[in-house]
């Protein structure tokens, strides 16, 4: 057996492998392509036929099952792509048929086909195969397959692949090595700051004073023309594109953008002006037409040296990049997220020209699709292209194009600061074809919210308490709650989270009791609690605004505020006792100067409006006052009848004690609920307690000491109209859970409270936000927000009139899942206002905010 190509040792040789590809090994049976990808890929990179055809046959060798085997392989291929993975196929591969699909495969997902093709003499491929007792081969096998891969080195590259490498014999099979390159696009180890710019269009004055502004210093050549800019912090610029066309200066803006490019003070990705005219530099036949004819007269000025430059300045851009650990992609006219990192013509087309419609409009330009209305990404995108009115976020994107040249401004977003900085044209460079309305995704009210985001089985993410499952049967019944009956979607940035009651007390003559709070504070390591008072009425979020304009600006719906329950239906049905309300909140607040405190001209507000009644009148109608009044009907009647028959000399003296307890249990079930009842009339009557401000613009305030809180919520109590006030303050008294004295003193106050008629308590870590330190029996994680603990004759409306005698059943409640509600809801609510203060898009918000309704339909003991 003689092989001329292995007689002497080869060289290594690096093959260069893109990290995300798919590559095709190609070579006949025998050739060692399963050595060669054990030995240069993980063993979960390789996708491999035989292994495929055991799945579905049982036998690697069985010839049979190829076809299915095949489905299989591809299947998983293009699973693998979809992900993001890098993936080799290992198959023979030999047949055009079989490479046609898998680059097709990677067509689909936009990523690179790259073969490597193992070209090993048919005799050895022959004697391996004849070692291998579980393949026996035809003889004619090997020979027709090695005629195939004679004819596929002709054309591998016309067929689609990108890069494809031939070994040739043995040795140069041992001695490659694999090199994995990253994308052109993967930049995700710059994490910033960046300054990005958005269309220039040949505006050079506006781009200095631009620069300057952002901080930039300006470096000047001899005849003093700006050739660099640096930031003194080391910040870097970055150019969405349109560099080029319509302007006055475009040989001055592409001297000054390369210049930092060389430097290192600046990246850029091309715009379609940039692709147009370098496909014109480079004497393809193009359409001279919307402002290019300005940059071909203005280049003709310039040397043939600076023309050079910029061709090859222009070739070597690349269509998009990801930034920040992927957290940021800048492009020119925008990207969905599932071509964010891939490569092919199509995600090139995307970047610099964005999607039509397929319509016109009006002035005969295509229709751009709204693609940024639908975009759900992970990551920021940062474009131009379409020039809008102003710049504004819009689901995690962002239009820069603010017609610079057609006399609007030059806008910059400073990143990761997520600021704003414009300056204005100095005059109108270029009459625009249509006026700037809005066209961008970007500037259009669109589709904020859509059923795919909230239906099926949802993950969503909490920075608080992990990954919080939200099951299908739950969803669907959150949807129809929130279908229905609640408010615009747009304004629920937040719904209340379920709240656990204290450990079942062992005490006589108590479900709860102030003393299992406490020691189970104790126990997570939190010393300092704080006892806020339980109102005798229903929770409420109020969102307050100064003006009706703000909520338009901010949430996007016309509105004075609004206030809901913990469902999301608004609480009052009547929207002008709600706007008096609100109203009252406004003067308090505005009184109280929280508006200026907190930077903001809204304010979200956890509350409890009472009477109960307001709310519950039904409730208390069909369920406390019936029950009551067939006690007041009944229980007296059989009082008397059986003091008849005492007096008769029946021995009734058991039955009779008996149905005086009775009656007794049914006068203080009736007084319990009573309590929570009141006629109101207009804003007569009503209270409010607020006890937490939950949000402000650009602030989750829900994570401050509640002291803290109970302060702002003093002041704005204060200011509430002394001749007929609506705002009640809460009560409350700071506990150490380590000092028995302090723990006397809170069980004494709570029994002081629910002695006078009151519900109870909640019991809160007065630093709010307490993750619990793992040790000492211990494990992590998020301690309860808040346990209430009730009083007994509140207890009495929960469980029923004569719920104290039997009390051991009722000990035996299971306080797990609901525990666990709590947290999830809790961390949820948390996230939502997390996402709300970070400015991200509203189906972000909604998403958490939507899983904490659909937790709400938990199975779960309604009492507790």
């Amino acid at each position: 057996m003689t092989d001329t190509t292995t007689a002497a040792p080869a060289q290594v040789r690096a093959l260069p492998v893109t990290d995300l590809s798919l590559v095709v090994l190609v070579g006949t049976t025998g050739s060692g392509k399963s050595s060669f990808a054990r030995k240069h890929f993980l063993p979960t990179q390789v996708v491999s036929s035989d292994f495929c055809r055991g799945l579905v046959a049982d036998d690697e060798n069985d010839q049979s099952a190829s076809s299915d085997a095949f489905d299989v392989l591809h299947y998983i291929v293009g699973k693998r792509l979809a992900a993001g993975r890098f993936t080799v196929v290992d198959a023979t591969n030999v047949q055009q048929e079989a490479r046609r699909r898998l680059v097709q495969i990677a067509r689909e997902h936009d990523v690179l086909p790259i073969a490597i093709v193992l070209d090993v003499p048919p005799d050895v491929c022959a004697e391996r195969n004849r070692t291998r007792p579980d393949r026996q081969l035809s003889p004619h096998v090997i020979p027709r397959q090695q005629r195939e891969l004679r004819r596929s080195l002709r054309g591998l590259e016309r067929e689609g692949f990108r890069k494809v490498h031939v070994l040739r014999g043995e040795a140069e099979v041992g001695a490659a090595r694999i090199v994995i390159e990253k994308r052109f696009n993967d930049l995700r180890h710059l994490t910033g700051p960046f300054d990005i710019v958005g269309d220039i269009h040949g505006c050079r004055s506006e781009l200095e004073t631009l620069l300057v502004r952002l901080g930039y210093t300006l470096t000047r050549d001899e005849q003093g023309r700006p050739v660099d800019a640096a930031h003194p912090e080391g910040r870097t610029a970055v150019f969405v594109g349109d560099l080029v066309d319509r302007g006055p200066d475009t040989p001055g803006v592409l001297r000054l953008v390369m210049g930092m490019v060389v430097a290192g003070h600046a990246i850029c990705v091309p715009g379609n002006h940039e692709n147009k005219l370098g496909r014109w530099m480079a004497g393809r036949k193009v359409t001279v037409s919307y402002g290019l004819q300005e940059s071909v007269d203005q280049l003709a000025g310039e040397s043939e040296e600076f023309r050079a430059q910029v061709q090859a300045f222009m070739r070597d851009l690349v269509s998009h990049y990801l930034l920040d650990g992927g957290d940021l992609v800048v492009c020119h006219a925008g990207l969905p997220e599932k071509y964010h990192g891939r490569t092919s013509g199509r995600v090139r087309s995307h970047a610099l020209y964005g999607d039509t419609t397929g319509e016109t409009d009006e002035y005969g330009l295509p229709v751009r699709y709204p693609w940024a209305e639908e975009y759900r990404g992970r990551a920021l995108v940062v474009y131009g292209h379409t020039p809008v009115p102003s710049a504004s976020f819009l689901n995690n994107t962002i239009c820069l194009d603010t017609g610079c040249v057609f006399g609007g401004s030059l806008t910059a977003l400073r990143y990761p600061e997520r600021e704003l900085v414009s300056v204005p044209a100095e005059q109108e460079w270029y009459a625009p074809v249509r006026p700037m309305h809005g066209d961008a995704p970007g500037a259009r009210d669109g589709r904020p919210l859509d059923l795919a985001d909230v239906a099926g089985r949802r993950v969503v993410d909490t920075t608080h308490h992990g990954r919080v499952a939200v099951r299908e049967e739950n969803a669907a019944a959150a949807l129809e709650v929130m279908s229905r009956f609640a408010l615009d979607p747009r304004l629920l940035a937040y719904l209340p989270p379920t709240m656990a009651p204290s450990a079942t007390s062992r005490r006589e003559g108590y479900l709860e009791h102030p003393e299992e709070a406490f020691f189970a504070y104790r126990h997570d390591g939190v010393r300092q609690v704080v006892c806020e008072e339980k109102h005798m009425g229903s929770r409420a979020v109020v969102l307050v605004t100064r003006d009706a304009a703000v909520l338009e600006k901010r949430f996007g719906v016309e509105a004075p505020g609004a206030v809901w329950t913990r469902t999301g239906r608004a609480f009052l049905s009547d929207e002008e006792l709600t706007g008096a309300v609100l109203d009252r909140v406004r003067a308090a607040a505005e009184r109280a100067g929280l508006f200026e405190e907190l930077a903001s001209d809204w304010l979200l507000l956890d509350a409890e409006l009472m009477p109960w009644s307001l709310k519950a009148a039904e409730l208390l109608r069909r369920q406390y006052a019936a029950v009551g009044a067939a006690a007041g009907a009944a229980l007296p009647r059989a009082l008397a009848a059986l003091e008849q028959g005492t007096g008769r000399g029946l021995e009734l003296a058991e039955l009779t004690e008996r149905q005086r307890r009775r009656a007794a249990d049914a006068e203080a079930f009736t007084a319990a609920y009573r309590r929570y009842c009141w006629p109101t009339e207009g804003l007569s009557g009503i209270r409010l307690a607020p006890f937490q401000v939950l949000a402000a613009e650009g602030a989750n305030l829900a994570v401050r000491p509640h002291d803290q809180h109970l302060a702002w919520i003093d002041r704005l109590v204060a200011a509430d109209d002394p001749q007929e006030p609506i705002l009640r303050s809460t009560g409350r008294l700071v506990v150490d859970t380590s000092d028995e004295e302090s723990i006397a003193a809170g069980v004494a106050w709570w029994e002081d409270l629910t002695a006078a008629g009151g519900e109870g308590m909640v019991v809160k870590p007065l630093a709010s936000l307490v993750r619990r330190e793992v040790g000492e029996g211990r494990p992590g994680g998020l301690v309860q927000p808040g346990i209430k603990v009730r009083g007994r004759e509140y207890l009495r409306i929960i469980y029923g009139p004569d719920y104290t005698r039997h009390l051991e059943q009722l000990r035996q409640r299971s306080l797990g899942h609901k525990r666990s509600l709590a947290l999830r809801e809790y961390a949820l609510g948390l996230e939502a206002l997390d996402r709300l203060a970070a400015g991200e898009p509203l189906w972000r918000v909604h998403e958490a905010v939507f899983a904490v309704l659909a937790l709400e339909s938990e199975p779960v003991d309604p009492r507790l």
